[in-house]
């Protein structure tokens, strides 16, 4: 049950992070689309969920809320650790990548760019 709920509080904070202050920029989308923050770029990508959940097979990258509600994580495209979007985040909060955590395919669009 802890971990339904914890999936569930995950999933609308997600919902929330993912559509808070973003815009489908110049792509002719009128539905929100999220807008990830890559810390080793300092460039926010916009984004569009795929496949949502995974399941928990293969290389993963871990997402996260940043400061202020930010979605962030620490490589985006052209760096080596990026993985093309397949991202987890750490839903039970134990900080280790295990098969009660949330797992979804999410690729960034480039350019990057300076403001969110």
């Amino acid at each position: 049950m802890l971990r339904l709920l914890t999936a569930v509080l995950f999933v609308s904070i997600l919902a929330v992070g993912l559509t808070a202050d973003v815009d489908a920029r110049g792509r002719g989308n009128p539905n929100p689309a999220p807008v990830v923050y890559v810390t080793s770029q300092g460039l926010h990508y916009d984004s569009i969920v795929t496949a949502d959940p995974l399941p928990w097979r293969g290389r993963f990258q871990k997402l996260e809320i940043g400061p202020g509600g930010r979605i962030q994580t620490l490589w985006g495209p052209g760096d080596h650790g990026y993985v093309g979007g397949r991202w987890w985040m750490d839903t039970n909060g134990n900080h280790v990548q295990d098969a009660s955590d949330h797992y979804f395919l999410c690729p960034l669009l480039g350019p990057g760019r300076q403001a969110p």
